[in-house]
């Protein structure tokens, strides 16, 4: 997550598109296939979405030409969006899109996608057991008010944690983080929560109450999100994307997704032992973060700017109707049709 205070922010952040719009359109198009640009996260569970999405050619059935990116910087995606070398983005966070549009960015927010954070507070100290042992120790996030920051802060104020006594520090992506932990670098971090059960494995532990899919539910953790010049010149290439990703959604939560899934873990993380890639699909179908239905209540839209408010990231609530647009997703869903499983 970006966090942008000022209009110079949302400036420079419009100026790094530039890097992405030189990037070049991967793969033929069919005849008459709409072309769409799409810039998502780069964490270990989004790449295994994408190449699941890229084998089961979700996007092309909606008569869909996709180039889909995996960038990790939050930055460069804001950019491209605003700069309209990108289309959308559907899978990664957007509690930045709120103060960009305070400032002046014509963004909106399209609908949901991972509505729980897939995320856990571990460590591989083991005299760190609770959140409240973090005083007085390093935390690795993101950069402050980053999505990782937010997360790890919101859960250690939860349990009365005195957060001027940690001291965060801003290691990268939760899987840099991850890292960070295992190698004792900082004293606990938020790495990916599928890898909780393999968490012995690692050398690392889940500290009590680190599970922030279960501590943290109001707190939506990725969404679909665009620009409004792009709304208004391809709104049915939006309507087939969002109704793909639902598919994916679908699909991806039942148990027929199996050896697919555990396909794409393979092709995008080869190094990796086949129990972390159980670890993905059992995490997927225990807790179903991903919500097929697509819409964002106003409650849960609210919810995050409040968060942001708290952070000072933006200075009040906006509201719902300048910074979403859920008639997109509406007929997203009457494009996919009713669910059979």
């Amino acid at each position: 997550m970006l966090s942008i205070t000022s209009r110079r922010d949302l400036l420079r952040a419009a100026a790094s598109c530039a890097a992405l719009a030189a990037l070049p359109l991967r793969g033929a198009r069919s005849a008459g296939a709409l072309p769409v640009r799409i810039a998502n996260a780069a964490g270990t569970m989004e790449l295994a979405m994408g190449e699941l999405m890229r084998r089961e050619r979700f996007l092309e059935s909606f008569g869909l030409a996709p180039d889909v990116m995996n960038v990790a910087d939050g930055t460069r995606i804001l950019g491209a969006i605003v700069g309209g070398s990108v289309d959308l983005s559907v899978m990664s966070g957007f509690g930045q899109v709120f103060p960009a549009i305070a400032h002046g960015a014509p963004l909106k927010i399209l609908g949901g996608g991972a509505l729980l954070p897939m995320l856990a507070l571990l460590s591989a100290k083991p005299d760190v057991r609770t959140l409240k042992d973090l005083e007085g120790r390093t935390v690795g996030t993101g950069s402050v008010g980053a999505l990782l920051y937010q997360l790890t802060v919101l859960l250690l104020r939860k349990y009365r944690v005195d957060v001027s006594k940690v001291r965060f520090v801003s290691i990268g992506s939760s899987a840099d983080v991850f890292r960070a932990v295992a190698t004792g670098t900082v004293d606990a971090g938020a790495g990916d929560a599928a890898l909780m059960g393999q968490a012995a494995e690692h050398g690392v532990h889940l500290v009590e109450h680190g599970n922030m899919t279960v501590e943290l539910p109001q707190y939506t953790f990725q969404g679909a999100w665009t620009s409004d010049r792009a709304i208004a010149t391809k709104r049915d290439t939006l309507v087939r994307t969002l109704a793909a990703y639902a598919k994916l959604y679908r699909f991806v939560q039942t148990a027929a997704a199996r050896n697919a899934f555990l396909a794409a873990c393979r092709t995008v993380s080869p190094r990796a032992p086949e129990s972390d890639h159980d670890a993905q699909w059992r995490y997927l179908q225990q807790y179903k973060p991903y919500d097929a239905r697509l819409m964002l209540s106003p409650q849960r839209l609210r919810y995050m700017q409040a968060v942001n408010v708290s952070f000072g990231v933006q200075r009040a609530i906006l509201p719902f109707d300048r910074i979403a647009d859920m008639s997109i997703a509406a007929d997203a869903l009457k494009l996919l049709g009713p669910a059979t499983a």
